[in-house]
């Protein structure tokens, strides 16, 4: 069976993602899909306390979990198998590229803001990082 990674993180066009992949999965026949969520850590920087820090840590693991669930929700209505969902921290294009070498993946899928080419000269890009690091095709959805 054909294995897809899908990166969600809560947006429009990471919730279209899943809508792509479940009408491939309609064309092609079945697919193993892992979601996966990546979230930003809590910089060391910043001058928490250590109880304010674990807060803020756990306002974001509730966060991500609800981001987490929502996907897996909307994939299971259209049909997807999911294989399991991941849940990382850090920064998102390496964790991504990580996880669908780690799970076997044979493709990444990702939403894209659509920013064009002159937003994506001064805005760096999830999806055109993950395009750079990836040893697998990716599918960016836009």
């Amino acid at each position: 069976m054909f294995k897809l990674l899908i990166a969600i993180d809560g947006s429009e066009p990471s919730l279209r993602a899943i809508d792509a992949v479940a009408e491939l999965a309609e064309q092609s026949g079945p697919i193993s899909v892992v979601l996966i969520n990546v979230r930003e850590r809590v910089s060391p920087l910043a001058e928490l306390s250590p109880g304010t820090k674990a807060q803020v840590e756990q306002a974001l693991q509730r966060q991500q979990d609800r981001l987490v669930a929502a996907a897996l929700e909307q994939a299971r209505q259209r049909g997807l198998a999911i294989g399991s969902t991941r849940r990382a921290e850090g920064s998102a294009a390496p964790e991504i590229v990580a996880a669908a070498a780690a799970c076997g993946a044979q493709q990444i899928v990702l939403g894209t803001r659509g920013l064009g080419a002159i937003g994506s000269l001064f805005i760096g890009s999830v999806a055109q990082r993950v395009v750079q690091l990836a040893d697998v095709p990716v599918l960016l959805v836009k």
